[in-house]
């Protein structure tokens, strides 16, 4: 008996041991996303103080994440997957990758587009892509809408990014839809002719451009104007110093945004802990400090913008469906490799 009893009492750690990493797992998610912002890594140690609940991440691009999904199927060690594009939510539901979330945050406060209707995805964050120009060689009298920056005046005084670039795809997108293919070819078309360099470097790169004197405008995203300006390099805030954001199309669509968001896969087991990583996101403390430390706009109505965002001034947004970013994809790529830009 004692034998026996000693028998119980080893197999007894033995479970225990097994158990606690299992339990360990079980206050886990695992995290596919294609953002990079340092201040993300904060709000993940947030959420674990608050709830015990690991964020493990995996970095990639978005269809890198995709098709990774896609290949590992049910077997997928993903529970959510986080995109710096609308499109790329899109395709991943397009792909049947995700499932609804069920958050009560998300359902009640962040409507249509801002998230797909049936809840497979939901914006955290906003992003408005402007046009940025030289407080000295440009008047914001002189600038009005993204189809105006193809006028000739313009020649040799455009710098942006590749067309390889999502943000720009996802613009391209939407000019598409607002104006059709042809009108947008011309315009992708004019517009390279316009540049004063072949497209390069990152959305900053554009704005030192302008700074150096090498261009006049830009394509950026605004939260870049943020980082330049509360860099730790007096370089970088002398170069935000020198420019002005400018915000298009104010007289008809409205200045082109994008998102960056996130849906639960659809393979997870742990929707219910997904859901919670998803509230978390969407409370009102996290919504406030988005627009402080990343710099960009929030999706829940009545969060308050950070000093920095009021001072760039309010706009009117485009309230495009953002299924357009997604279905008009391949069709952007195609524009712009038609037009010659790199």
């Amino acid at each position: 008996m004692k034998q026996f009893s000693l028998f119980l009492t080893i197999l007894s750690g033995v479970f225990c041991s097994i158990s606690q990493p299992a339990s360990a797992q079980d206050k886990e998610l695992t995290l596919y996303t294609q953002r990079h912002y340092a201040f993300d890594q904060e709000v993940y140690a947030r959420f674990q103080e608050q709830t015990g609940i690991k964020i493990n991440v995996v970095k990639a691009s978005a269809d890198e994440l995709i098709t990774r999904l896609e290949e590992e199927g049910a077997n997928t060690a993903a529970d959510l997957f986080m995109a710096t594009d609308g499109g790329a939510l899109y395709r991943a539901h397009s792909a049947g990758l995700l499932q609804p979330t069920t958050s009560t945050t998300a359902l009640e406060k962040v409507k249509p587009p801002l998230r797909e209707k049936d809840a497979h995805w939901v914006a955290m964050t906003k992003r408005a892509r402007v046009i940025v120009h030289s407080k000295d060689r440009v008047d914001p009298s002189e600038l009005s809408t993204y189809e105006a920056l193809a006028d000739k005046k313009w020649r040799g005084r455009i710098v942006v990014r590749s067309s390889t670039n999502s943000y720009n795809q996802a613009l391209l997108t939407t000019i598409i839809d607002a104006d059709g293919r042809d009108k947008a070819l011309e315009w992708a078309t004019a517009v390279r002719k316009n540049m004063a360099r072949p497209p390069q470097g990152s959305d900053r790169d554009q704005v030192r451009a302008i700074s150096a004197g090498l261009a006049d405008v830009a394509i950026v995203n605004t939260y870049y104007i943020g980082l330049l300006e509360t860099s730790e390099e007096q370089k970088d805030r002398d170069v935000a110093a020198a420019v002005k954001i400018f915000f298009p199309n104010q007289d008809d669509r409205g200045t082109h945004i994008n998102i960056s968001g996130l849906g639960i896969v659809k393979a997870s087991k742990k929707a219910d802990l997904a859901n919670q990583f998803i509230d978390f996101l969407l409370s009102e403390e996290i919504q406030k400090l988005y627009p402080a430390n990343t710099f960009e706009y929030p999706v829940v109505e009545g969060t308050p913008l950070s000093d920095r965002q009021l001072k760039w001034g309010e706009f009117k947004a485009d309230d495009v469906d953002f299924s357009v970013l997604g279905k008009l994809h391949a069709d952007a790529i195609k524009v712009f490799n038609e037009a010659g830009w790199e």
